[in-house]
């Protein structure tokens, strides 16, 4: 006989916790089933930055060039692996299709708006539930060494400014002065004092044993094979036994498209791919930047904790590979060399890498399942998923509660994928 839940949310990582923590808090039964471990995905090798800065998509205008430049450059920031993939082609057509001035603008907007809320409201979430996970309000920094770069850059300060991120542009002399951690030959930098920064393993972990506190279930190695309608809510096959729930969330996002229809969800399919990213992990080295920086021209993030250092970033759309390219990390370390005295720690910890899911707009997708009563997803939130968690799961409680949200959550439903 099917065991009966509340709500049953399939995927234990930083959103699916999240979310499992505002559906508590909004007094919903929950159990969290992960294939898995908790966190043991993109949630655990991430540079834990919370980043309004990020709202502009990588959907830009120019984009299209700079991806056909880079496609035969193995260890570039940005590198579609060459190959035989009619899915990910029909995806990269609707990509292209958003790389222009208005559609960039849209989802600029659209994430913005959740990127504040999820920034706001994680920091309360910090303080609220006692989440120690090295969370600090350090802002966040970009770095140019080319004044090209540097001038391009400043062609989003204005947007930024109007979505209501702080903005702070420093030549380079003053900046270097400011952070000497840097290499001379700094052209400029764009500074974001209300970005934030946290390791992410710890706040996923945080996490968990905030739900487990309030009473909610995590189930962990526990592969769930399907979701289908049943006569009163939803049917959840795992491979420890049959669920029932009143609802379903489906927050296992680079593995979505993979899921889509054993979930009853084929439109993810299309609308979604893995971007993989990679990081290393080393101990500290004794010279460190002051708050996390993006070394811009080499796409690599840098961000620091009390007993870590880490190096991360790269976009790479080879479907679920499973290899540790080496040539990528290597990226990571000649890039920072760059621009820093220091770019490694004398220990490597970890090298690392993980999926991104990568939706084709570059909005997450957030709500109900059209058709699918009781079926909710939270996925495609790209290389924000920890910026966005706090925020998605508010968004997606609310939705479930049938509160108004503090986000309009119209960008972020499936239906615009399925007109």
């Amino acid at each position: 006989m099917a065991q009966h839940e509340d709500v049953v949310i399939v995927g234990a990582g930083v959103i699916g916790l999240a979310s499992a923590l505002a559906l508590l808090e909004s007094g919903r039964g929950v159990k969290v089933i992960d294939a898995g471990r908790i966190g043991g995905g993109t949630s655990h090798g991430n540079c834990g930055t919370i980043t309004p800065s990020h709202a502009p998509p990588l959907a830009a205008p120019g984009m299209v060039a700079t991806a056909i430049r880079w496609m035969f450059t193995p260890d570039a920031p940005l590198y579609v692996k060459p190959r035989f993939d009619p899915t990910l082609w029909r995806w990269m057509l609707h990509f292209a299709a958003r790389c222009n001035e208005r559609d960039w603008r849209a989802s600029a907007i659209a994430k913005g708006a959740l990127l504040n809320d999820s920034r706001t409201r994680l920091e309360e979430w910090t303080d609220r539930f006692g989440l120690q996970c090295e969370f600090r309000a350090s802002g966040e920094d970009y770095v140019f060494r080319d004044p090209r770069e540097l001038e391009h850059g400043l062609k989003e300060v204005a947007l930024l400014r109007e979505l209501g991120v702080p903005v702070e542009v420093v030549d380079g002399a003053a900046y270097e002065a400011m952070e000497p951690a840097l290499k001379p030959g700094v052209a400029g930098a764009i500074r974001f004092d209300g970005d934030a920064s946290l390791r992410p393993d710890r706040y996923v972990a945080e996490l968990a044993r905030a739900v487990r506190e309030r009473g909610g279930v995590i189930v962990e190695h526990c592969d769930v094979t399907a979701v289908d309608a049943a006569a009163s809510g939803l049917r959840v096959d795992t491979v420890q036994g049959r669920l029932q729930a009143r609802d379903v969330v489906l927050a296992i996002g680079a593995w979505s498209p993979q899921r889509a229809d054993a979930f009853g969800v084929p439109v993810l399919k299309r609308v979604l791919q893995p971007g993989k990213g990679y990081s290393i992990t080393y101990s500290r080295p004794a010279l460190v930047p002051r708050r996390p920086l993006v070394l811009h021209e080499r796409s690599v993030c840098v961000t620091v904790w009390e007993q870590g250092f880490r190096l991360g970033s790269t976009m790479e759309f080879s479907g679920h590979d499973t290899t540790l390219n080496p040539r990528r990390l290597a990226a990571l370390e000649k890039g920072a060399a760059e621009y820093l005295h220091e770019p490694v720690g004398p220990e490597v910890v970890e090298r690392w890498y993980g999926w991104r899911p990568m939706s084709r707009d570059d909005v997450p997708v957030i709500g109900a399942v059209p058709g699918r009563a009781g079926l909710w997803v939270a996925t495609g939130h790209g290389m924000m998923g920890v910026s966005m968690s706090a925020g998605t799961g508010q968004l997606l409680a609310d939705l479930m509660m049938q509160r108004t949200p503090a986000v309009d959550p119209v960008p972020f439903r499936m239906e615009r994928f399925v007109r």
